[in-house]
């Protein structure tokens, strides 16, 4: 599977923004990428929930405290603390999309 950098989804948004008549650079699509990237995180570190509607919901959740396991030494537990995370929620539009990708996955895999 392809792995997509900032780089060529800027790359991607230019040449499509270029179809449908808008000059846009592609260092000016990066800015716009990396000030999308920049706000949402902003409000998610104040405990915001953030919703692009078709897109899915980024919100912070509580990761409780639990006890891990050193893969070196299996035998001594490991305290992890409680801490914040992020939790990313498909909307619909995307879940469809995505769910129509599973022939292509196992083709790529076998």
């Amino acid at each position: 599977m392809a792995t997509i950098t900032k780089r060529e989804l800027s790359i991607k948004i230019t040449d499509l923004l270029g179809t449908k008549g808008h000059e846009l650079t592609q260092h000016d699509v990066l800015e716009v990428i990396q000030c999308l990237i920049d706000e949402i995180t902003e409000s998610l570190a104040q405990g915001d929930t953030v919703v692009m509607r078709n897109f899915g919901t980024f919100e912070v959740r509580e990761m409780k405290a639990k006890i891990g396991r050193n893969p070196k030494n299996p035998a001594k537990d490991v305290p992890i603390p409680a801490r914040a995370g992020v939790k990313f929620k498909p909307g619909k539009e995307m879940k469809e999309k995505v769910a129509t990708t599973l022939k292509i996955i196992r083709e790529r895999n076998s």
